[in-house]
């Protein structure tokens, strides 16, 4: 660090990862980080997804972690809910992935299949 105002944006960066990650944001992002998930690199994927967000300048997107939640064949796990739409399930997703993940579902509305392993209804 070599000024005051350094200081101040790596204060702001920390500050809007926190919101992110503790946010009620039209859009929420959940990646499973079980023990199975991390094996299987989901802290890349997770990585992945909060240096998209930020890049993008995307702060009404959540993103939070789950455990295991039994599909460890399928793992890293990304679910997509976004309001009013049913809940989008990806498997084995890689950091490259999430990041599609971002641009084409969560910007542009459009649907991954070639990775969708289950979709719910909200």
């Amino acid at each position: 660090m070599k000024s005051l105002k350094e200081l101040d944006q790596i204060r702001e960066k920390a500050l809007e990862m926190t919101r992110v990650r503790q946010g009620q944001g039209l859009v929420k992002i959940v990646v499973g980080l079980g023990t199975c998930g991390i094996a299987a690199g989901a802290r890349d994927v997770m990585a992945a997804i909060l240096d998209e967000l930020s890049k993008r300048g995307l702060t009404s997107v959540t993103v939070s972690q789950t455990g295991c939640v039994g599909l460890c064949d399928q793992e890293p796990l990304v679910d997509v809910i976004k309001a009013g739409e049913p809940r989008v399930t990806y498997g084995r997703v890689t950091p490259e992935v999430a990041r599609k993940i971002i641009a084409q579902h969560v910007i542009n509305h459009q649907v991954l299949g070639e990775w969708v392993i289950a979709t719910k209804e909200a």
